[in-house]
């Protein structure tokens, strides 16, 4: 039997849910932008691959590969059940750049994990994956969090909550909106972007984060697209990040000048996001990101909608 996952990018933070808010994307030109993971049966243990775009960004030594990390915890997760993993051969296809700010860890864990339970059918129910996806992202990140890992595994916009035994829930959105994605093509890490913010927040900031929160949230459960829009500020992350990330006030300001109803930073960056109502201003904003934003090769800029999928099977024989 082979089986093939594809675990889709994902937009965290969201401006107005730090830590909090994340959704997966999917560009309106049908490609898929995340990571897939091949597994078949094999004759010994366990072996692992690796393929795709940003396949040089890996380590060499497999052992050193989220992909294994998921083989491990996996097979320790089948064991408490008083199951075994089976004899398998991996493949990681990275189509995701590391350090991009559109959970790239995350589409590799999920993408991983999503094909080892499937090919041992589905022997771990959704939420003790949720949970061992974001004990895995911990290990990369330094911390436990799900607003990557939930999304993309999920789909749809999701509130990460965290409580009650409630990892997260979804959120509705509005299906109008085009979020215009761009990648510049440079790395910033987590752990370096999360350094550069404060420890300490004062009273208003804290106050304005939860309004603005709380707001965005009634908003999308209101329909009521404007005050959904003008809640996406982030007073959190993006005052410092955004000096991390070359020509981000040049963005807002095009964006804005086309009627972008709101633009913000995916995740840690560098990935910036603009949102949009009208496709053909859309399309003249991605192509000035190109023209402009992007810095290499290794960037690249998408129209998306909303994924309301997650990571789903792309391929299977039996």
């Amino acid at each position: 039997m082979s089986i093939v996952v594809f675990a889709p990018a994902s937009v965290a933070n969201v401006s107005a849910g730090f830590d909090a808010l994340g959704f997966p994307i999917a560009p309106i030109d049908g490609s898929l932008i995340g990571d897939k993971v091949f597994i078949t049966d094999a004759d010994s243990a366990f072996s692992l691959v690796s393929s795709g775009r940003f396949k040089h960004k890996l380590p060499d030594d497999y052992r050193e590969n989220i992909i294994y990390d998921c083989y491990l915890g996996y097979a320790a997760a089948l064991e408490k059940r008083g199951l075994k993993i089976k004899s398998i051969a991996m493949e990681l296809e990275k189509n995701l750049p590391i350090g991009s700010g559109l959970g790239s860890s995350a589409a590799s864990i999920v993408a991983g994990l999503e094909a080892l339970n499937v090919f041992h059918d589905n022997s771990l129910e959704e939420h003790e994956m949720v949970l061992l996806m974001g004990e895995l992202e911990g290990k990369i990140s330094g911390s436990v969090h799900y607003d990557n890992v939930a999304p993309c595994a999920l789909g749809g916009m999701q509130l990460m909550l965290n409580e009650n035994g409630v990892v997260s829930q979804s959120v509705p959105c509005f299906d109008e909106w085009y979020w215009v994605v761009a990648y510049p093509g440079i790395n910033i890490s987590t752990a370096a972007a999360r350094d550069i913010l404060p420890t300490q927040y004062s009273r208003a900031d804290c106050l304005t984060y939860g309004r603005h929160l709380a707001g965005f949230i009634h908003a999308c459960y209101s329909k009521q697209q404007d005050l959904a829009a003008a809640m996406l500020q982030d007073v959190i992350a993006e005052p410092y990040r955004s000096q991390l990330i070359p020509k981000f006030d040049d963005v807002r300001d095009y964006a804005k000048e086309l009627g972008a109803l709101a633009t913000g930073i995916s995740g840690s960056g560098p990935t910036v996001f603009n949102v949009m109502t009208d496709l053909a201003q859309a399309e003249k904003l991605k192509a000035w990101l190109d023209a402009n934003f992007i810095q290499n090769d290794d960037g690249f800029t998408h129209i998306c909608k909303l994924d309301k999928e997650g990571a789903r099977v792309v391929g299977r024989e039996l």
